[in-house]
């Protein structure tokens, strides 16, 4: 649990909880807790719970008529004892093509940390990514987690068209594209997973909370996986993990 929250209006029906500014596990879960607590108890009442970095936005159907006794409930809610909570969370393992005509930034990467094009791939594929938040795109996930050096500035100038699929850089994150758009990151592979299927049930099979780990895959791989998960016959690798 942890303390210095702060409690805001956020309009006439939502409000703003915020803890403090930085990129941190215990935070998101501690977020994730609350999310929890206060889906259960309020379910009939919400209209949406956002999970940011270190934030979490309470959207209610209705106006608040009296934010002062929300607030005081909400706080309250929070230091109620959660022992017995337990959020399942999987790890994924996406593959990625990293050759060229996918990657097609990654020599810019390389040649800003120094490191030769495979070793990117090393460092890249070697450490597990934390889902914090999901937005900017349906099924966009926002991941921490990478290396240090692989830090790069976003592109002064966005490309108009990152292709469905593709496995970016920018900044202190990494991320994928779940769908052809314009973006600022710089592309280095990509893979034919799907992170947006409207259609499911889940149209995100991952969640706030989950992990997610990128293994390397060569271009004929990528065909043969490219053409399974269009006949329905791929299903994604998961593993049952605990906080």
């Amino acid at each position: 649990m942890t303390k210095n929250i702060t409690y805001k209006a956020f309009g006439p029906c939502a409000i703003l909880i915020e803890w403090e500014p930085k990129i941190d596990e215990v935070i998101l879960q501690d977020i994730i807790q609350f999310k929890d607590k206060i889906s259960a108890v309020e379910q009939d009442l919400l209209q949406d719970c956002i999970v940011g970095y270190h934030s979490l936005t309470i959207v209610y159907k209705e106006s608040l008529l009296n934010f002062s006794k929300k607030k005081a409930f909400l706080k309250t809610l929070y230091t109620q004892n959660n022992d017995d909570t337990f959020n399942i969370k999987y790890q994924w393992e996406i593959p990625v093509c990293y050759d060229l005509q996918f990657g097609f930034d990654l020599a810019t990467v390389a040649k800003h940390t120094g490191y030769s094009n495979q070793q990117v791939i090393d460092i890249h594929t070697q450490n597990i990514y934390t889902v914090y938040f999901i937005g900017f795109l349906p099924g966009f996930l926002y991941l921490g987690g990478l290396d240090p050096t692989l830090h790069i500035p976003r592109k002064e100038t966005p490309n108009l068209h990152k292709p469905k699929g593709s496995v970016a850089i920018g900044g202190s994150q990494t991320g994928v594209y779940p769908q052809d758009s314009p973006g600022g990151w710089h592309v280095i592979g990509q893979t034919p997973i799907s992170f947006f299927t409207p259609k499911n049930t889940s149209p995100c099979f991952a969640k706030t909370g989950d992990k997610i780990q990128f293994t390397p895959i060569n271009e004929k791989e990528f065909s043969i996986l490219q053409n399974d998960i269009k006949n329905g016959n791929h299903k994604l690798f998961k593993k049952l993990i605990h906080d």
